[in-house]
């Protein structure tokens, strides 16, 4: 369990996003916030780059801008979201203090420049962006319009610098107490490694213990400690920031997330957020199950709790080779599908476009000409209207999810940096395949850490579980032993904390509970296939095949090709409890994922209503007084008739609908249907 969400005190689900008015002249001012109006904007997110402003040198703080920012959206009746301004250097900062720039991966030390570019190891840019932090608490910690606050910006990448080198050394003497146990974890009696000082250690890099790139490490258990080290390097400078704040103002800290994002550990940010937040920019405009995972990671960051979704584009994003515009109503199917996964904010990067440097194609709000006419404002307008009518109703409203399916990243890392079998397995894609194999089946997903309690769930699926950590296998058991089922597969159980091996056989502690034992592992390039057969069907395994021994488990799939045709490839075992165990010994092609995935939500009557309509997605969420509100989101390119499977009231139009009636939805057709007691329209 994690420390309780503690969200901002608002009536209504923010509305709103990113403005920087310290970019124009403050005529433009007056002109956006009409604007703001006319599209029902509530929330502004003010001062996240604004440092060099604030603090134009070490000896002066000149708030006079941020003052008049402030002031003008609280006169409006928006409320901010305050940044700390701490997400980029000020030139002069660098100038004074070199150690405050990064070195990169391969040993070069930054000059100024970009943004995300500190060094977390600095104690001058510790002690300054602490100090910077504090004064902006103290100037505007009891101001009425700021509802909480917003630490840094997108914390991401690492540091190997000699001040990262030190404070890593001091992490793992922390860590592991003596060179000893050090050198047992790390395993460096190979290729003579033992080390007898701790200064002999140096952080994994392109100069040290790499090679080709970051995922080719000479040693695993070395590089996966500073990963660990560079997460907990981030997350004690967001504490401090957060300590100083704290002397002065009690309103909840967040800074925002980037979903699935490798470098950070999210999961051990948790306990230090007061509520979570993330960006959301999909690369896909047709992958509505990526997104829905990603919302429901932010989700589970906070046991459950709302989240705020911190940003988004209106229109398009920039910064990729190819930038594709958001269809009509596509931004607000999106936006709604945030809410309905629970989001209980709408916020977009950015309210008016940037004049200048690498953001200013980025879509925006209000445009470069500030153009109320154009297809995107009257797109946030409309949303902004929409959300007005739910008011309140859906705000602290949680996910009744009875499934988990379990997100580790020192798997992550651990499988995508082991020498084999086959480096072309990766972690975030076979993930994504298993939750879209959820979504597609309509049921409600929890996105959880190894550490979750599990009590809750009926199915739990744990794909690419490569490490095995502290209590998880006994939690999965009691998961069995209640009923449940679990779901697993290929390369999990590999490895210990410390990623060294199991001196046992694969899949290690999850033979016993699986019923299987791995006796050999086969690995292929991705164009060539195995054949999945099952008693009534035929699939593919790709990447990885191994070959199962079934000890205590039904065999459910065979391989069809190879020496090793005719071998268990899926296999269930069925526990004294009634409960179930399924292990996948390939990557299975997604229609035979999906059919696994289904059987067995099937077997706990968890399949949605809508697991055979292309594109349709029910997401549901019930306040915290019991009521129950049920959104209908068509992410498919065409018509979809549905047979509704409750009755309710469209929060929306007002229309009421009856269990069993035909509806017909067209593409990014969005239903927010009240449920029981909320019933009745809602007042405009």
């Amino acid at each position: 369990m994690t420390t309780p969400a503690r969200l901002p005190r608002l009536d209504h689900i923010a509305f709103g996003g990113d403005y920087s008015p310290e970019q124009w002249d403050r005529e433009v001012w007056a002109e956006d916030h009409e604007a703001f109006d006319a599209a029902s904007i509530t929330t502004l997110t003010v001062g996240v780059f604004t440092w060099a402003l604030t603090q134009p040198d070490e000896d002066t703080f000149d708030f006079t801008v941020l003052d008049e920012i402030i002031q003008r959206a609280s006169d409006e009746g928006r409320v901010i979201c305050l940044g700390t301004g701490t997400g980029a250097l000020s030139p002069w900062m660098a100038r004074r203090y070199p150690d405050v720039t990064r070195t990169d991966y391969e040993g070069r030390r930054h000059g100024y420049g970009q943004r995300h570019n500190a060094c977390w190891s600095s104690p001058d840019f510790r002690r300054l962006a602490a100090q910077v932090a504090g004064r902006l608490a103290e100037r505007y910690g009891s101001h009425p319009a700021v509802v909480a606050w917003h630490i840094g910006n997108e914390y991401g990448g690492r540091c190997y610098c000699d001040l990262c080198a030190v404070e890593f050394r001091i992490w793992l003497r922390i860590r592991y107490g003596t060179l000893d146990e050090l050198n047992e974890a790390w395993n460096t009696t190979f290729w003579s490694h033992r080390f007898t000082h701790w200064d002999e250690i140096e952080p994994p890099s392109a100069l040290t213990e790499h090679w080709r790139g970051p995922g080719y490490t000479a040693f695993q258990g070395i590089t996966l400690d500073y990963h660990r080290f560079s997460t907990d390097n981030a997350i004690r400078q967001f504490a401090e920031e957060k300590a100083a704040i704290r002397e002065h103002s009690d309103l909840p800290a967040t800074t925002n997330f980037m979903g699935f994002y490798e470098p950070l550990d999210y999961h051990r940010w948790s306990d230090h957020l007061d509520f979570a937040s993330w960006d959301n920019y999909p690369r896909a405009m047709d992958q509505p199950w990526s997104t829905a995972l990603a919302h429901d990671l932010m989700r589970g960051l906070k046991d459950g709790a709302p989240f705020w979704l911190m940003e988004q584009a209106p229109s398009v994003t920039a910064s990729r080779d190819v930038n594709p515009v958001r269809r009509p109503g596509v931004m607000r199917l999106w936006s709604w599908q945030a809410v309905a996964h629970g989001a209980d904010s709408v916020l977009f990067f950015q309210m008016r476009a940037s004049r200048g440097a690498c953001e200013m194609t980025h879509g925006a709000v209000l445009d470069h000409s500030g153009r109320r006419d154009t297809r995107t404002f009257r797109e946030v307008a409309g949303l902004g209207a929409e959300l007005g009518k739910v008011g309140d109703a859906v705000l602290g409203a949680r996910t009744p999810a009875r499934c988990a399916l379990v997100v580790d990243w020192d798997s992550w890392w651990a499988v995508e940096m082991a020498d084999g079998p086959n480096r072309l397995l990766r972690y975030m894609p076979t993930l994504q395949e298993w939750g879209r194999a959820f979504w597609d089946a309509g049921a409600q997903v929890d996105v959880v850490p190894v550490t979750a309690d599990l009590s809750g769930y009926d199915v739990v699926a744990a794909p690419l579980l490569h490490m095995i950590k502290g209590d998880f296998i006994e939690r999965l058991e009691q998961v069995v032993e209640r009923g449940g089922t679990v779901l697993t597969g290929c390369l999990s159980g590999r490895v210990d904390e410390d990623d060294r091996r199991f001196l046992m056989d694969a899949p290690g502690p999850l033979a016993g509970l699986a019923g299987i034992r791995v006796a050999e592992t086969d690995a292929a390039d991705p164009g060539l296939a195995n054949r999945i057969l099952f008693s009534d069907g035929v699939t593919e395994g790709r990447l990885v095949f191994e070959v199962l021994v079934a000890e205590d488990a039904e065999v459910i799939a065979r391989y069809g090709d190879d020496f090793y045709a005719g071998e268990p490839a899926v296999t269930r075992r069925t526990a004294a409890s009634g409960g179930q165990v399924w292990y996948l010994g390939t990557q299975l092609a997604q229609s035979g994922l999906a059919r696994i995935v289904r059987s067995a939500l099937e077997r706990h009557d968890l399949m949605g209503p809508y697991a055979d309509a292309a594109g349709v997605e029910l997401a549901t969420r019930v306040a915290p007084g019991g009521e129950r509100i049920d959104f209908v989101l068509h992410h498919g390119p065409d018509p979809a008739t549905i047979v509704l499977h409750a009755d309710g009231t469209d929060l929306l139009t007002g229309t009421a609908y009856a269990a069993g009636s035909r509806v017909e939805l067209q593409p990014t057709d969005v239903l927010v249907l009240a449920v029981g007691a909320l019933s009745r329209p809602r007042a405009e």
